[in-house]
């Protein structure tokens, strides 16, 4: 979905795709009101025609605005805009774990600290009710400090759904 790539959405001025996955892209992407950069994560047209994605997409957004803890990336803003809907949030420009592991192995005290705070992210998710289901290094990202931030709770199971 590079195509938005030089276009406006919202108060959004998108630069580069940074990530891609099955059901939206994440961007680079300028914010107009404040002097920063932030990943604005869009849904695709094609998916967001299914009620069933567009749910899933809804939902991960009810999620991440009731899971306030440092090392869950948080959600700056949402909406829909030109027939796109879209999330926001801090653009980290260190990337994910996935990409800092190719570049080498962790040192066990750094691999530790990351360890620990995903591990302290999921328990304050599960003391929600909010099972991830989805853990792996591109959906870990990582900050200037070294710090890892979980994101993406597309797959996340909530248990007073399923009743």
């Amino acid at each position: 979905m590079t195509e938005l790539v030089g276009r406006t959405l919202a108060n959004y001025s998108i630069l580069e795709v940074i990530g891609q996955g099955g059901m939206a892209t994440v961007y680079r992407a300028r914010d107009q009101r404040e002097p920063r950069d932030v990943a604005i994560k869009v849904l695709s047209p094609y998916v967001a025609a299914d009620p069933k994605f567009r749910g899933r997409f809804d939902r991960e957004i009810n999620l991440l605005r009731r899971l306030s803890h440092p090392n869950i990336v948080p959600i700056l803003a949402f909406g829909q805009a030109d027939g796109f809907h879209y999330i926001v949030m801090p653009y980290l420009a260190s990337g994910t774990l996935h990409e800092r592991l190719r570049a080498g192995a962790l040192l066990p005290l750094e691999g530790g600290r990351i360890v620990a705070q995903i591990a302290s992210a999921l328990a304050f998710a599960h003391e929600q009710g909010v099972i991830h289901r989805d853990i792996k290094p591109s959906n870990i990202l990582m900050d200037a400090e070294g710090n890892a931030l979980l994101t993406d709770f597309g797959f996340a199971h909530v248990p007073w759904e399923s009743a």
